[in-house]
């Protein structure tokens, strides 16, 4: 019985470390793909030009001053690049998932990657919605609410899975 635990546990571990490879593989490409695709934009100095450019600013009706872009809708190259890598990701989420029914993955590790699959299409519908040539700094603050928001829903997305599994 101990040695069937033990061959159960090196699969496990095994499995996961197949994932974790896959995983941090797949970002890199993710994040050479996005880069080419955004080329001939340099991605590093818009990087650079949108941390450069924060200041402490107001939460429109509130007296909560918290760090923003001083010129929310100059950084459009940079907002369409985090939108393909929050696409992008989602995408590899729906491959994972799909993997993870396929070997029978522990359903933890499943609810996790459909937490992380509604989290970052979400995150990729609150960037085109919210940042784009028209943001001003309320656009900029609605956006974090709509993640916070987004990330509670993904725990939750993740609960259900959890919760399902046990009925």
């Amino acid at each position: 019985m101990n040695k069937d635990l033990n061959t159960r546990s090196s699969a496990y571990k095994a499995q996961e470390r197949l994932f974790s490879a896959l995983s941090a593989g797949t970002f890199f490409i993710l994040l050479g793909i996005v880069y080419v695709i955004n080329l001939p934009n340099s991605l590093w100095d818009a990087f650079i030009d949108f941390f450069g450019s924060f200041s402490m600013a107001r939460i429109p009706t509130t007296d909560i001053f918290l760090p923003a872009p001083t010129n929310p809708m100059a950084h459009t190259v940079l907002y369409g690049a985090v939108f393909q890598f929050c696409i992008g990701l989602g995408i590899l989420q729906i491959i994972f998932f799909l993997m993870r029914l396929m070997m029978k993955s522990p359903i933890n590790k499943t609810a996790e990657t459909v937490g992380n699959l509604i989290y970052w299409f979400g995150a990729g519908y609150l960037v085109t919605t919210y940042l784009n040539s028209t943001t001003n700094i309320s656009d900029w603050f609605v956006f974090w609410a709509g993640i916070l928001v987004i990330l509670g829903l993904s725990f939750i997305a993740r609960a259900f899975v959890l919760f399902a599994k046990r009925k």
